[in-house]
This record gives structure tokens, C-alpha cells and sequence, in this order.
């Protein structure tokens, strides 16, 4: 039994992207561990999701001696037990891309986004000859995740029977942020409703733009904070609706299957999420566009409507 060994050290928006191509390779060789080397925060996301099984941390495989050709034959240990290797790194590079073939000559070596003409998971993809097949369904959540998730939210003061609304109004640019007054405006609809209960999500890059949402509500969103990303990806489950940027939050509320409503610029659109579940919507993050602010709204109006029907 050989590893196959995918090497991917982007964000997290990026490596969830990811997950269809992950999918198709293990079916391709089932029989092999499938080994992801990324960020080990990341990494151990998936592992704990079973979309991988191991990790390794992207920092310790020394890659970089691949980058300079010395005349010295190539040798990276940790690469030694991969019976095939996927790279979606490097690939900017000629002299990385032929040493590492030097060590694994079918190794594959590509974009980890490719040219935008394309959704970035359709890219990567067909970056592993991926098999017919459905890969596309949400990502199954292990009792233990939806458990820890719904203790989070229990924490944050929901009460398990109104319509859960989740939303992310940071991201990890600024450039990708719609304005906080836009998701206040929209948000701003559920005050008067006793049934539906805000959350709002906050990462390390969040906390601003997640200061200003829940002042300009006035308190009547409550807001995740420090949690680890395998609680939250147990919280968003139990969304009846989500809402929040082009971030990696979005794409983990995407990939275990709640219903989204994801805001892109529409030169951004090549990063739309996989999962059938999440409903990518265009709109220009500076200024604030009144016809967006409708069209959210509508949206997530009718989302929640639903939620309370089922």
C-alpha cells in the first residue's frame, strides 16, 4: 500500500474547492491512504470531515530544494512513500515542476485556481482525469461535528426552534466585502420576527466588519466567535439559511450542504462553490448598490420562508 499524496498549501476557500478532485482521486485508487499536505489547521479540517485520510504540514515537506537545480539529484524524504502525487503548487515554475517529475515522473503538477475561464473546482478536476461521477454532494458531518456544533450555538443563546440564520459579513480581503450596511439592511428584516435567530460568524480577519454588523443590529444578532473550524462547520449545518461573502467560510458553509446565498463580485465567479445547496449572487462591494440590497434581500427572505415551511 502506497499514499497518494496531494500537495495543496492555499486558504481555506481554495482547499475546499478542492474536495470534488479529493473525491475523485480516492475512487481512482481506493485501496490508498489519500494524503493531503497543507496548512495542518486546514489539513486537520478535512481529516475530520473524511474527505482525507492524513495529513502533513505543507512547511515541513522542503519543497523549496526543488526550486533550485544544483545538479544534485532530487530528493525530498517525506515525498519517498507516494506511489503518485498531485501538486496544485508550483506550477508557475519549470525548474520545480521537472525536479519534482525527477522524483515521481507521472507526478502531476498544476494551478491550484487555473486560467478563471472555468469554475476553479471544474479546473481542478479535470487537473486528476477524474472518473464519471457524481462529486458534487454535500460533505457528510460526523455525529460528533453536528453535536459540537449545535453545543456552540446552544452557547450563543439559540434556541434550537427558530429558523437559524447564519451570516459572514467579513472576508479575508477587503475587496470582497459588500458593504456592512448592506447586510444590515437585509438582516434588519428578521428583528421583529420571533422565530428566526441571527448568528454572525467572525474569523481571525473578521472582527471589524463583525463589530460593525452587530452594533448597526443593535444586539439582536448573537455572534460565533473562537471557535475551532470543525465546530463551525458543525453550526452551519443546522443553518436554515446562510448568507456571507466570497470567503473561506462561505465555502465550508457550501461544502456541508446549508443553504447559501454567497456574494461575489462577477469577476469573482470562477470561485463559486461546488455544492448544488449554495446560490452564488453578483454584486459590486463599493459602492452599495440599492438593486443589490433588494436582491439579497429577496433572496434570503424567501430562503427563510421555506426554512419555516419544512
Amino acid at each position: 500500500m502506497a499514499d497518494t499524496l496531494v500537495i495543496h498549501p492555499g486558504p481555506l476557500g481554495d482547499l475546499l474547492l478542492s474536495i470534488p478532485a479529493l473525491r475523485a482521486l480516492r475512487a481512482r485508487w481506493p485501496a490508498d491512504p489519500l494524503v493531503l499536505a497543507a496548512q495542518p489547521r486546514l489539513g486537520a479540517l478535512l481529516a475530520a470531515l473524511g474527505v482525507i485520510d492524513r495529513h502533513l504540514s505543507f512547511e515541513k515537506l522542503g519543497l523549496e530544494t526543488l526550486f533550485v537545480d544544483d545538479g544534485a539529484p532530487a530528493e525530498v524524504a517525506p515525498l519517498r512513500g507516494a506511489s503518485r502525487i498531485v501538486c496544485w503548487f508550483g506550477a508557475g515554475d519549470p525548474v520545480f515542476g521537472r525536479r519534482l517529475r525527477e522524483l515521481r515522473p507521472e507526478a502531476v503538477v498544476a494551478s491550484p485556481t487555473g486560467d478563471q475561464t472555468e469554475p476553479v473546482w471544474q479546473h481542478l478536476l479535470r487537473t486528476v482525469d477524474a472518473p464519471a461521477g457524481d462529486w458534487r454532494a454535500a460533505v457528510t458531518m460526523p455525529a460528533p461535528l453536528v453535536a459540537a456544533g449545535r453545543a456552540a450555538l446552544d452557547r450563543a443563546g439559540w434556541d434550537g426552534d427558530a429558523a437559524l440564520v447564519i451570516a459572514h459579513p467579513g472576508s479575508g480581503s477587503v475587496s470582497k466585502r459588500w458593504p456592512v450596511e448592506g447586510f444590515a439592511r437585509v438582516l434588519g428584516e428578521f428583528r421583529p420576527a420571533r422565530r428566526v435567530a441571527v448568528f454572525l460568524t467572525e474569523g481571525p480577519a473578521d472582527h471589524h466588519a463583525v463589530t460593525a454588523l452587530a452594533d448597526r443590529l443593535g444586539g439582536a444578532a448573537g455572534v460565533l466567535r473562537g471557535l475551532e473550524l470543525t465546530e463551525l462547520a458543525g453550526a452551519l449545518v443546522h443553518a436554515s439559511v446562510y448568507l456571507g461573502n466570497d470567503s473561506g467560510m462561505s465555502h465550508l458553509a457550501a461544502a456541508v450542504g446549508a443553504p447559501c446565498s454567497i456574494l461575489f463580485e462577477e469577476a469573482r465567479l470562477a470561485w463559486q462553490p461546488w455544492g448544488s445547496s449554495a446560490q452564488p449572487l453578483v454584486v459590486t462591494t463599493s459602492p452599495l448598490v440599492p438593486e443589490d440590497v433588494t436582491a439579497v434581500r429577496d433572496r434570503v427572505l424567501s430562503a427563510v420562508s421555506t426554512a419555516h415551511e419544512m
